[in-house]
């Protein structure tokens, strides 16, 4: 499994960088469109929320692009995390393939 020793964006850094700054739009704003409180989107945007499918639903519909968008940014942090973070790389390594039985 090959990864990045950098980090890759997260969530909340595309969602303010690439789209609410440049877009001109607001949590709040986009917290309405979404049909969402405004607190889901500030969890989002400070990376205290994964984005789920219905989330990734919601911003594709939002924002004009696809869901896969949304959930292979957060798939991506989700892999970088878990290879970076000790106690879980360890767990990881401990699986083993199964064997079939001839």
């Amino acid at each position: 499994m090959l990864m990045s020793e950098r980090e890759p964006v997260s969530v909340g850094e595309m969602l303010k960088q690439e789209f609410l700054e440049p877009l001109n739009i607001t949590q709040g704003q986009l917290a309405e469109a979404m049909g969402v409180p405004r607190k889901h989107v500030n969890e989002l945007c400070t990376n205290r929320r994964a984005v789920t499918a219905d989330t990734a639903l919601m911003l594709a519909r939002v924002f004009g692009n696809s869901s896969d968008f949304w959930l292979n940014v957060q798939r991506r942090n989700d892999i970088w995390k878990a290879l970076h973070s000790p106690e879980r790389r360890q767990r990881i390594e401990r699986a083993r393939p199964v064997s079939r039985a001839a």
